[in-house]
């Protein structure tokens, strides 16, 4: 690579010393303005059809969006067919603005008045190029030469709109295309050129849109220009001040957050970002950043996976698992410290019956955009002892005592080091089976029977069972306050002895007339070392006493 300083022109900063945005909060949606069917489109390998524009044009009027670029009709025949039959063919709400793009020249201006006959509601967006590089290497002309382009299509949009018959609304917007590349005082001065021609008032107001073209900046540098042009635009209460934000430096989504605080009012932008080189102002990102906020969009995320669905299908294009909020990987985590965090967060949530999302890692409730919750802790070998018990408990139903989480967790580490890939959910239940479940037992309960002896100060319990110990059936019988108690000086006739009772844990695995329990029993071995053991039985004692030999049975495995 050449040395940077020799070959590039940093971008020049604006002197605004006294700026305001970063004082600001964004505590109100803009109005939103999808372009996914003109710029988003524009930029496709091959173009939607009529068919999914229009399946694209309705997924957008269901979301709530009211302002919507339907395209660029004199730019080819199938543009301009297509917009009418959005119009002829019935497809555009009452409520539904459309937008339409043309450059500020006459016979595509005319053009696009003919595409837009019997609309009810259309937006006639004009524009031309303003900045600096464009007038020096493409249009050979000075700042007064742009300004009369931009002055003599705004004459002619007024004529016409104001010529138009029927009981069409037309209103005005006009973009200096490559705003963030012109000089502010130029900006200013076109812009404020174009409102005198087409006779802007606080009634009639033009949507002025200022749009990052080429993101060449970064975000704040942005928000600056959106304030100075804000604060030295003439007769500011006859504007709307729109921006589209591109992603050229990958900050399309901040430059049009911070160009909100700076007083923007508007916001041009497609779905999933989709646009020319690296995309348009990603819309789904921006409004679900403002709902994460406490701020509702006022536009419809709740089933973000259909949409996503829909996106792909129509445009042939794909959403990155990475990509905020519809990503498939988004709310996923791997590694055992996230996972940790996320399970406490689970059970905090739980515990507290609070009506705040509090849950670290998580900045979205996945089930409010559509989202499931069982993909969220994946496990591999960088998982932890929480990831595993959080896909056991909301998966299975099986809630795992924390002192347990560690023993479990090496078990599925190291069967994820021996296939050497992620394992799935069923593969993890298999490693749960396996350890507690299915293993070989030295000791086995053939047969047994219980009797609970009362009296008026304390309650005894008899257990009468048959042991197999290596093959060979043994009669035993015990005495003790409790079914485990009986059970373990019971077990005592056939040698087990010296183990110690650490915890139990038992809980309902099933609901209705066949519901388990599962009881987790934790012992010390007679060589110091704790175990745990499961059992599961419809009856909760006899759950116990399964767990207490699963516990005997795997102390002897080691």
């Amino acid at each position: 690579m050449k040395p940077a300083n020799k070959k590039y022109i940093p971008f020049q900063q604006i002197n605004l010393p006294d700026r305001q945005w970063p004082n600001r909060v964004i505590d109100n949606p803009p109005v939103w303005c999808s372009v996914d069917l003109r710029d988003g489109n524009q930029a496709l390998v091959d173009p939607m059809n009529l068919q999914e524009k229009l399946i694209y044009f309705k997924a957008l009027c269901d979301m709530g969006f009211k302002e919507i670029e339907v395209g660029f009709p004199s730019a080819s025949e199938t543009e301009y067919e297509i917009c009418r039959e959005l119009i002829e063919g019935g497809h555009i709400p009452d409520d539904v603005c459309i937008q339409v793009l043309v450059q500020a020249r006459e016979h595509l201006i005319r053009k696009t008045f003919d595409a837009i006959r019997g609309a009810k509601n259309v937006i006639v967006h004009f524009y031309n190029s303003t900045s600096t590089l464009q007038r020096k290497v493409v249009f050979k002309k000075d700042m007064p030469g742009i300004i009369r382009i931009a002055v003599e299509g705004a004459r002619l949009i007024r004529q016409l709109a104001n010529s138009y018959k029927g009981d069409t609304n037309i209103r005005i917007e006009y973009s200096p295309e490559s705003f963030s590349g012109t000089e502010m005082d130029n900006a200013v001065e076109i812009c404020a050129a174009v409102m005198k021609e087409l006779g802007a008032s606080p009634e009639h107001p033009v949507i002025l849109n200022l749009p990052n073209t080429v993101e060449m900046c970064t975000p704040n540098t942005y928000a600056d220009q959106i304030e100075y042009f804000i604060r030295h635009l003439p007769n500011r209460q006859s504007a709307i001040i729109s921006i589209h934000p591109h992603n050229d430096r990958g900050t399309g989504v901040a430059a049009a957050e911070l160009a909100l605080l700076a007083g923007a009012e508007r916001v041009e932008g497609t779905l999933f970002g989709n646009g020319e080189r690296t995309g348009n102002l990603d819309i789904v990102n921006m409004g679900l950043n403002m709902y994460t906020q406490g701020v509702d969009p006022g536009l419809d995320f709740s089933n973000l996976p259909a949409l996503r669905r829909m996106y792909e299908d129509c445009t042939k294009m794909r959403v990155h698992e990475r990509h905020p909020y519809a990503g498939d990987l988004v709310f996923t985590a791997f590694s055992g410290s996230h996972q940790d965090a996320i399970n406490k967060g689970v059970q905090y949530m739980k515990g507290t019956g609070g009506d705040k999302w509090e849950i670290p890692y998580l900045p979205i409730d996945p089930a409010d955009i559509g989202r499931e919750y069982e993909p969220i802790i994946r496990i591999n070998s960088q998982s932890g002892k929480g990831g595993a018990a959080f896909v056991m408990q909301n998966s299975f139903g099986y809630n795992l005592p924390k002192a347990m989480h560690p023993e479990f967790g090496a078990m599925v580490k190291a069967e994820c080091d021996r296939v050497g890939r992620e394992i799935s959910t069923d593969e993890l239940f298999q490693v749960f089976c396996k350890n507690y479940l299915e293993i070989p037992q030295k000791y086995k309960l053939v047969g047994h029977s219980m009797l609970e002896e009362s009296g008026r100060d304390s309650s005894r319990v008899h257990f009468h069972g048959t042991v197999e110990c290596d093959g060979e059936e043994k009669a035993i019988h015990g005495v003790g306050n409790g079914p485990v108690d009986a059970f373990f000086q019971a077990i005592k006739q056939v040698g087990i002895k010296d183990y110690e009772f650490i915890s139990y844990h038992e809980h309902a695995i099933s609901s209705g007339s066949d519901s388990h329990a599962i009881a987790y029993i934790e012992l010390k071995a007679p060589n110091g070392k704790t175990v745990f053991g499961v059992g599961i039985e419809s009856n909760i004692n006899m759950a116990s006493i399964k767990g207490v030999l699963c516990a005997i049975n795997r102390s002897l495995l080691s």
